[in-house]
C-alpha cells in the first residue's frame, strides 16, 4: 500500500531577502537511543550523503569517540573529517526510518539530507514556482 504524499512549505532562510531565500527544509525528528531531536533538514538532490553538524549529534547524546567508521566528505566539506552514525527518523506521520549519516566536527552547514540514504528511503516532489515540495515513503 502507498502511503499519500505530505506536503511541506518551502521555508525563508533570510528574511531580509524574502523569498530568493525559500529552500526546502524539512521539519524531522532524528533520535538515538531514548534521546529524540527535531531538527530542520535540508533536501539536498546534490548532496551524495545525509550530513549531520556536531551540536545536533552532541545533543542527541553521541560520544565523537565511540564513532570509528570515518567516511569522506566531498564539496565545501572535502576537508573536514566525518564518521558515520545511524539514525532513527521521523518524517511527518510516516513511520520511522534509519538513515546514515556522515557526522561532521563541524556546524559550519545545516542537517543535509542526501542521496545516500534519504532519497533512497523518500520520493521527493519540489514544487518551487509554489513554493511547496512533497515527500512520499519509498
Amino acid at each position: 500500500m502507498t502511503l499519500p504524499a505530505e506536503r511541506f512549505p518551502y521555508v525563508i532562510s533570510d528574511p531580509a531577502m524574502g523569498a530568493a531565500t525559500q529552500m526546502p527544509y524539512l521539519p524531522i525528528t532524528l533520535s538515538l537511543g531514548a534521546v529524540s531531536l527535531p531538527v530542520s533538514g535540508l533536501l539536498d538532490s546534490g548532496a551524495s550523503i545525509n550530513v549531520l553538524p556536531h551540536s545536533v549529534g552532541l545533543r542527541l547524546g553521541a560520544v565523537w569517540e565511540q564513532q570509528t567508521t570515518p567516511v569522506r566528505l566531498g564539496g565545501n566539506l572535502a576537508g573536514a573529517e566525518a564518521r558515520v552514525m545511524i539514525l532513527a527518523a521521523n518524517v511527518g506521520k510516516f513511520p520511522p526510518v534509519r538513515l546514515a549519516f556522515a557526522w561532521a566536527p563541524t556546524d559550519g552547514m545545516p542537517v543535509l539530507l542526501g542521496q545516500m540514504n534519504f532519497f533512497q528511503e523518500f520520493d521527493i516532489c519540489f514544487f518551487r514556482s509554489r513554493p511547496v515540495f512533497e515527500v512520499r515513503p519509498k
